[in-house]
């Protein structure tokens, strides 16, 4: 996998190239890029697919210790690696974190279209019981370390109060056991895991909602039909944000739509990139 230095540290990143229209894939909150698998796998004949490995947690490489990891510092390390890339014209696909959503009115130059699917916005932060968890566990000395080993047990990962409460279908012990190693066995990607959480503002995508109004550019919101992390309600609400958007369910998913259902999210995506060619 090929890696690029940025100001935070070093990322790895996967790159199909190709010639096709970009699309950059951006994970959430302790997942790596194979949430993304079965996507890539669908779109690469036809689109340059690029999935950056975020330090969201379940990173390889620990980051500097002055890094900036809050919600828009990340935004700004996202920003960075599509300069560095020299990726123009990007389609930019969101999951679970709100990361995308920070970039608007910012640094979304490189940015064509966006699609935002089940993700933290507005003032569904922290998300669900399980957002609340994770917040409230990182404000206790030793919190966030004790929460961590429930998931070196498949059986406790897979409950409705953590990961179990993201996807409909069950999440392979072999992901969860990807997703979580680098937290469980590395104190530095702990503490940038732990760095996001305390320093990410509760009302941080709520004020990045104010920007979205000035996005002009075709927008996909693509929301998980059964998410109970984040509603529908708030799928429905961003979008009639964008001016120039288009609000779809994806049937059988919650936030994870991109495993539960990853035909039905290829088939949008493909559909509004066919529907809004570059100018």
């Amino acid at each position: 996998m090929p890696e690029i230095e940025l100001s935070a540290g070093t990322i790895d990143y996967v790159d199909t190239g190709g010639e096709g229209p970009v699309l950059v894939l951006v994970h959430g909150l302790g997942f790596d890029e194979s949430v993304w698998t079965g996507v890539i796998r669908a779109l690469r004949p036809d689109f340059r697919v690029v999935v950056p490995v975020l330090p969201l947690g379940s990173h390889r490489r620990p980051m500097r210790p002055d890094a900036d990891l809050s919600a828009h510092g990340v935004a700004r390390l996202l920003a960075e690696f599509m300069d560095r890339l020299d990726l123009r014209e990007v389609t930019l696909v969101q999951n679970d974190a709100g990361t995308a959503q920070l970039l608007v009115g910012t640094r979304d130059e490189r940015v064509a279209r966006l699609v935002l699917t089940s993700c933290e916005a507005l003032d569904n932060y922290p998300p669900g019981v399980q957002g609340r968890l994770l917040s409230t566990a990182c404000k206790i000395p030793g919190g966030l370390f004790l929460l961590l080993q429930s998931f070196r047990f498949p059986f406790l990962a897979r409950m409705p109060l953590a990961l179990g409460g993201m996807a409909k279908l069950p999440l392979p012990k072999e992901l969860i056991a990807r997703w979580y190693k680098p937290l469980l066995t590395n104190a530095q990607i702990r503490r940038d895991f732990a760095k996001f959480l305390r320093s990410t503002r509760a009302d941080c995508y709520l004020e990045a909602a104010g920007n979205l109004p000035s996005f002009t550019r075709p927008a996909l919101v693509a929301w998980g039909a059964e998410d109970r992390m984040m509603p529908p309600a708030t799928g429905r609400r961003l979008a009639r944000l964008l001016p120039d958007s288009r609000y779809v369910e994806i049937p059988g998913a919650r936030t994870l739509v991109q495993l539960d259902n990853p035909a039905a999210l290829v088939d949008e995506i493909r559909r509004f990139v066919k529907d809004n060619p570059l100018p």
